[in-house]
């Protein structure tokens, strides 16, 4: 399976499947312009529980937080987007979550300090999702301009099921605290 490519459904490209298990997300960007504030990206992910998988978080994972078991927890943290490679790095094992939860929702949040922003204005963005050397998605989030947050990811599962993968950037104009609260709700059609 090393270096296959998903299906874009979220599953790997092979028929033996038994669902997700360790996934990374990993988020890059340059540094901001000289004379210019730094950019900060923060990866955020939300747990929901099984009888109710769209209401409030049971509990949220951000950068200087991690989950009460250490099942999902953040590898690496930038505040400027300098270094080489992905600046923030966050792992979810899927395989070890508490069967009393259905629903991880995974997003990007733009601190706006010490200047407002949104993804225009955000130098060479980029996202990656992975389950070891399979890319399940990337993306530029060039579909959210306008936004100051995205979800980037749903992982779901049905009981003790395995976990399946739902794709997809979706803005937000949220502050990181009201995102936080708010990126898990229901879509509306």
């Amino acid at each position: 399976m090393d270096g296959q490519v998903g299906t874009g459904k979220g599953t790997p490209v092979d028929g033996l499947n038994k669902g997700l298990r360790k996934v990374e997300i990993a988020v890059r960007w340059d540094p901001s312009p000289a004379g210019q504030p730094s950019t900060d990206l923060d990866l955020v992910a939300a747990t929901y529980p099984a009888d109710d998988p769209h209401g409030d978080p049971a509990y949220v994972v951000h950068f200087d937080s991690r989950s009460p078991d250490g099942t999902i927890y953040l590898n690496r943290d930038s505040k400027d987007g300098q270094g080489f490679g992905y600046d923030e790095v966050m792992t979810l094992e899927l395989d070890r979550l508490d069967g009393r939860y259905a629903r991880v929702v995974v997003g990007v949040v733009i601190q706006q300090r010490p200047a407002e922003r949104t993804f225009v204005s955000v130098v060479n963005p980029g996202l990656r999702i992975r389950e070891g050397y399979t890319v399940l998605t990337e993306d530029d989030f060039g579909g959210v301009l306008g936004a100051t947050a995205a979800t980037v990811a749903e992982f779901v599962r049905d009981g003790s099921g395995p976990w399946d993968f739902r794709p997809g950037v979706r803005g937000f104009e949220d502050d990181p605290a009201d995102f936080a609260r708010t990126m898990g709700a229901a879509r509306q059609p």
